[in-house]
């Protein structure tokens, strides 16, 4: 299906207060005293803490995102091959950022001849370099911001190799690893991407794809797919397909909106998609009779229950934004649905110039409840820093 709606202000209101709590969670290793039901769940334990929610919830945004981002495109003349290319190199960007953000916390800054403080800043400001929304570009300040690029890369490219990881007697360069938040986003909005760019025309392709992943997730997990190839990799697919299928139920869910404004039934969008998340929920409530509630294992159950909390959070958002014209309650947050990206990577800078400096915050700031308040200020901090870098035309988007 060919997506016409031009904008739907609630998916960045939804993406704007997911990051806002993204920021929030990302906090709470600073925290002391706070309810375990708060935090990511550990991977044994069959638990949905409420950080376990938060990644999956970006996920459906970033699918349902893909088909308004890839239609505007070809509306504005953009060729297959053009629109391609583009999210191959958005994806690259992404891929190459999550891999640097997953090495930091292992460096042996001996080795590496530079603290892990030091090492972060750097890194941030080679992605700003390289990925800066640059002014349009004419003259001589097409060959500054050329030149700007080529430095951030250059810095990239040193850091990657100076860096070591691991003890002395055992160093150990820069690895994918897991590839990180920012490349398990890159990997999954690659796949769903050029699946949706050349699928389209096929609501029906579309949603095979997304049955697919789903059930790469449950096959995973059952061990079917060991019992097919004994000596093969453990996940056939990242994740065993359950961060596609995220994305890929996000996707389906732009899909189902736009043939509700088509059938002039926008108004039943929030029943629709609430009664959608209901019954999500409870299919990962029967999967829990076979599989636990686990992210980092990216159970099947897991899978389930978030795609049907974002569903219904969706739902509501939608019904107060786009039906009741409440945009302006996410002003304040607005940025965080906009500079996304400039969102998630002030933090790396906002920690180590907190570690550099010779004094910290009292210890009952990071307690309990009054911790939380801290980390909620926090959080608006940085979507307000992210603000004002924005002001000043210095803005990650890819």
């Amino acid at each position: 299906m060919q997506v016409t709606l031009k904008r739907v202000p609630s998916i960045d209101a939804f993406r704007a207060l997911t990051m806002l709590l993204m920021i929030f969670v990302n906090d709470f290793w600073s925290l002391s005293g706070i309810p375990y039901w708060l935090q990511h769940a550990k991977a044994d334990e069959d638990l949905l803490g409420f950080s376990d929610v938060i990644f999956p919830c970006f996920l459906f945004i970033l699918g349902m995102a893909i088909p308004f981002a890839i239609q505007n495109r070809i509306a504005n003349g953009d060729s297959q091959g053009l629109i391609l290319k583009h999210i191959i190199l958005r994806s690259i960007a992404l891929i190459i950022m999550g891999v640097f953000t997953v090495n930091v916390p292992e460096i042996n800054p001996e080795a590496t001849g530079m603290r892990s403080e030091w090492f972060q800043i750097l890194m941030v400001a080679g992605f700003f370099l390289i990925w800066n929304v640059y002014p349009k570009r004419e003259g001589t300040q097409k060959y500054l911001f050329l030149g700007l690029q080529i430095l951030g890369m250059v810095l990239l490219c040193y850091l990657a190799y100076i860096f070591r990881s691991g003890e002395a007697n055992a160093l150990v360069g820069m690895r994918p690893q897991w590839w990180g938040i920012l490349g398990l986003i890159g990997w999954t909005y690659l796949t769903c991407a050029i699946l949706y760019l050349f699928a389209y025309k096929s609501s029906v392709g579309l949603l095979i794809a997304g049955g697919v992943f789903t059930f790469f997730t449950i096959a995973g997990h059952a061990g079917w797919l060991k019992a097919l190839w004994p000596s093969g990799p453990q996940d056939w697919i990242l994740g065993n397909g359950a961060f596609h299928a995220f994305a890929m139920t996000g996707l389906l869910g732009t899909l189902l909106m736009e043939w509700l404004y088509k059938k002039n039934r926008k108004l039943q969008v929030p029943s629709i998609f609430t009664s959608i998340g209901v019954a999500m929920v409870l299919i990962g409530l029967l999967l829990r009779n076979f599989f636990i509630i686990s992210k980092i294992q990216a159970t099947p159950t897991w899978v389930f229950l978030c795609s049907g909390i974002a569903f219904m959070l969706f739902a509501g958002i939608y019904f107060w934004v786009d039906l009741r014209g409440k945009a302006k309650w996410f002003a304040p947050i607005k940025v965080a649905g906009t500079a996304t990206l400039t969102c998630y990577l002030i933090p790396y800078v906002y920690y180590s110039v907190a570690n550099l400096l010779p004094f910290h915050l009292p210890e009952a700031l990071s307690y309990g409840v009054v911790g939380l308040l801290k980390s909620l200020i926090y959080a608006f901090v940085v979507i307000g820093i992210a603000a004002v870098l924005g002001r000043m035309n210095i803005k990650l988007k890819l």
